[in-house]
């Protein structure tokens, strides 16, 4: 909701709660929320041994307060969907009604249930709903009513890839869910794919319990048989059994190995007093224009950190840097290197994703995690994400090999 442009929210006060305490927990509330900027105030004032509805001004309605206050007024607890509310405050009497018809209980439902997939607790919804509505909404009743959500969530997942993804992103989130009695870290695996317009698309979520060559493979698998085709480059970390993967079922697809998590692979490896200058060497590795000279600055770098005693450090690079720049080949556009030789996008989707989870905590059950996972998944990508132009996809060579 727009709340900085304005907004009046009725609030049918308990009994013992002053003005003050209902302004206070919508200030919370709204906190919770991401609004932490935001002015409130309230219209009248109402007796702590009094019940019945108090205009919360939030935002530019703040400047209503006054107008609001001056008036003889009646409201209509509007989220009591009819039921009228008579209270007095101690300025006026009320004898006002407040427009209600644009509210139900429906929609009040279909808010909080939003509320919920963007990130707010199950403790908060049954707060919020406490205020608001007068009644509860426990976690048991919550999942009950998720269940219709997650009927079109499971459509979603499972849903025919019609187009080409010249370009796919994976990754594992991982999460805590309770298994065998006790509880353990298992994985979600996300794909993100660039179709032939250019624009990205969440191709595939799926529980991979390990991030194991079995867990992807029935991965990959499952997206082929729902149509995935055309892919040229995967990119991400190197996960167990990935590679091998994208070579035993994608052969005529190349994998991108994560240019920033191999260089802190590297740096990992690399004592505090030569960091700054492993950290520039490698940079400039990766700046080379062509894939040649990138391997043979790598050499050169290699070489180096042998001879300051960096054994460690130069035998990951010479292991990694082959599937490192695999970017730099000549049937990938110069201006796609850019975004195609790291695993950035799907990371910061991960970021979103565990912003969520983590309110959770632990999952009774694998798929109960997977629904809230998608469920956040298309909350956040249900704007300009999938809509705007990711990459330029006519720049790509019509020469070039036929994908798979």
């Amino acid at each position: 909701m727009p709340f900085a442009e304005g907004y009046v929210l009725p609030v049918d006060k308990p009994l013992g709660w002053t003005s003050s305490d209902v302004v206070r927990k919508v200030k919370v509330l709204l906190r919770r929320l991401g609004h932490r900027k935001i002015k409130i105030g309230h219209a009248g004032t109402l007796d702590p041994l009094a019940t019945g509805v108090l205009l919360v001004c939030i935002g530019r309605a703040t400047k209503r307060a006054e107008e609001l206050q001056a008036e003889r007024k009646e409201y209509l607890a509007g989220l009591e969907l009819g039921a009228t509310t008579p209270s007095f405050d101690r300025e006026h009497p009320v004898d006002r009604t407040y427009p209600f018809e644009h509210i139900t209980r429906e929609s009040v439902e279909e808010a909080l249930i939003d509320m919920y997939l963007a990130g707010v607790s199950t403790r908060q919804v049954d707060d919020i709903s406490q205020l608001l509505w007068g009644d509860r909404m426990p976690s048991q009743t919550l999942s009950d009513k998720l269940k219709r959500i997650y009927g079109e969530i499971d459509q979603w997942r499972t849903r025919p890839l019609e187009s080409e993804y010249p370009y796919v992103f994976v990754d594992g989130v991982w999460h805590k869910r309770s298994w065998g009695g006790h509880v353990e870290n298992v994985s979600v695996l996300v794909a993100i794919g660039v179709n032939a317009e250019g624009h990205r698309e969440v191709i595939g979520v799926a529980e991979g319990m390990k991030e194991d060559r079995d867990s992807w493979e029935q991965f990959v698998r499952s997206m082929i048989e729902r149509g995935l085709k055309g892919v040229r480059l995967v990119v991400g970390d190197r996960c167990a059994g990935l590679v091998a993967t994208v070579g035993s079922m994608l052969p005529k697809a190349r994998y991108q190995r994560c240019m920033v998590h191999f260089m802190r692979n590297v740096l990992s490896k690399v004592p505090p007093i030569h960091r700054e200058w492993a950290s520039a060497a490698l940079k400039a590795v990766f700046a080379m224009e062509s894939r040649e000279s990138a391997l043979a600055k790598a050499g050169t770098v290699a070489a180096e950190m042998e001879s300051r005693k960096l054994k460690a450090a130069a035998n990951c690079l010479r292991e990694g840097v082959g599937e490192t720049t695999t970017y730099l080949l000549d049937e990938f556009p110069d201006g796609h290197r850019r975004r195609i030789r790291t695993n950035n996008m799907i990371e910061r989707l991960n970021r979103e994703i565990r912003r969520r989870t983590r309110v959770v905590g632990g999952f009774p059950d694998g798929n109960s995690a997977l629904m809230l996972v998608c469920a956040r998944i298309r909350y956040v990508t249900a704007n300009e994400w999938s809509t705007r132009r990711y990459l330029d996809m006519s720049r790509f060579d019509d020469n070039l090999v036929e994908a798979n």
